[in-house]
């Protein structure tokens, strides 16, 4: 199994900072590692720190006043956690879960709001990547509300796939999407049973193949196809 990368005609996990600027925050901070299952940031909490990922994958979840959890982004190496409550100084909005082991920058808000203020490069990296985000984020959102689940699924996998995805290594270059049925659930906005049925259909047309925790996107083509159903 090799590292993520992304697929043709799909882009790949921003890089907005540059060597220099990955240099400043690790200056600035202290690298720690949290295992699989462990959080970074919780929903509700004190804005202490920022973290960049150096490796490693996250999820971002955020839980509703009904307790139904929401799966907003992954996040991976190169990309900054929690910026926006250390700015504004809000609670956290959303809860960071490490999906596999996972090592980052820790820097401290305080010395993160000295940083963006004295390096007026960096500061602009930092607002490029919360624009890239939120584009991003609307982007999918208008997308999926106008599709039926089967293609909501199909535009998320190839975005997951072509973002996060780790190749395979198997003749046909299957990519493997770390997400098990629940998390798929959370980030289509559709219900698990749904979920379930609509990669059912998957796995018989031959696009995708499931294990537990996982799935796997056997035909890239067949599922970009499935994505305008």
């Amino acid at each position: 199994m090799t590292g993520t990368r992304p697929l043709p005609g799909t882009s790949g996990p921003p890089e907005p900072f540059s060597p220099e600027e990955l240099m400043l925050f690790r200056a600035a901070g202290r690298v720690r590692a949290w295992e699989r299952g462990e959080v970074l940031i919780r929903q509700g909490g004190r804005a202490d720190s920022v973290v960049l990922i150096i490796g490693g994958l996250t999820k971002i979840t955020a839980e509703s006043a009904n307790g139904y959890t929401s799966v907003l982004a992954l996040r991976g190496p190169g990309e900054l956690l929690g910026e926006m409550s250390c700015l504004d100084g809000s609670k956290r909005s959303a809860t960071v879960t490490a999906m596999d082991r996972v090592e980052g920058v820790v820097v401290g808000a305080e010395a993160f709001r000295r940083l963006l203020s004295e390096n007026g490069a960096l500061s602009v990296s930092v607002l490029c990547s919360v624009v890239a985000r939120l584009r991003h984020s609307d982007n999918s959102r208008a997308g999926y509300g106008a599709h039926p689940a089967k293609s909501r699924l199909a535009r998320v996998l190839l975005d997951l796939a072509g973002r996060y995805g780790v190749a395979l290594d198997t003749p046909a270059g299957a990519i493997a999407v770390n997400m098990n049925q629940q998390e798929l659930a959370g980030a289509t906005g559709i219900s698990r049973e749904s979920v379930v049925r609509c990669l059912r259909a998957m796995q018989h047309e031959g696009v995708v193949s499931t294990s537990r925790g996982r799935t796997v996107v056997l035909d890239i083509g067949k599922l970009r196809e499935q994505t305008d159903e």
